[in-house]
Order: structure tokens, then sequence, then C-alpha cells
């Protein structure tokens, strides 16, 4: 049976350490905010929800990275995020993780893989460690 996938967008939204494309996730009691990256030449995704508190990290629409392009950060608390994992490197929640998604990138597009249930896909580490 073919992986259940939702359209993100197209390769070529993602630049390189630049703006993120948000979008909503299914799969919990409401649509929850989420956001896509390049970094490393690779798509990442993760909810848009600092592992701190329950913010959303862009202030600014989109804007996800900090001004080297090294580090996802949070607007509210300055927190750094690794793009390529989501765990947080500096700030008030240092050693946790942001909630990585699972996303596929081929032909030119961006998909986030989907549960059965449709519910997102989380990364399987972050779903061990949830339970």
């Amino acid at each position: 049976m073919a992986a259940r996938q939702r359209l993100i967008c197209a390769s070529s939204l993602l630049v390189e350490g630049g703006d993120g494309l948000r979008f909503d996730v299914p799969g919990f009691e409401r649509p929850q905010p989420a956001f896509a990256v390049r970094h490393g030449g690779v798509a990442h995704a993760y909810l848009n929800r600092c592992a701190h508190v329950p913010v959303e990290l862009d202030w600014i629409h989109g804007k996800f990275f900090d001004l080297t392009g090294a580090y996802l950060i949070c607007a509210v608390h300055g927190a750094h995020y690794e793009p390529h994992s989501g765990r947080c490197t500096m700030g008030p929640c240092k050693g946790r993780s942001l909630v990585k998604l699972v996303v596929d990138e081929r032909d030119g597009a961006v998909y986030l893989q989907l549960e059965h249930d449709g519910s997102a896909r989380l990364a399987s580490a972050l779903r061990q460690h949830q339970k």
C-alpha cells in the first residue's frame, strides 16, 4: 500500500537558509501550524511550536533562521535549534527538541508523510520519546 502524503510546496520555494514555508498539519484536535525549511540541501519540517513554551517560532511570517542561516531561532525566547534535528543547542530549552515531521522530497516537490488515519507522521525517534 502506498504511503499517504500531502503536498507542502514546490521544492524551489525552499531556499537554503532562507525563509521557511508555513502550513497546517492534520491529526490533532485541530490543525496545527508547522513549517518547512531547507538546510544542508535537505528539506526539513517541524511543528511551529517552541520546545520551551507553546508559541510559534516566527514573529515575522516565515523567518525561522537566525541571521547566519545556521540555526532555527525562537523569536520569543531566542532558543537556537539545529535545522537538521530540531534539537535546542542554546536557550531556555537546551537539550529538548522541536517536533519533527516526516517529509519526502521528490520530482520537484516536498510532501508531508501521513499516517493511515490522516495525521502527520512524526519522526520515529520523537514518537518513541513521547510514549
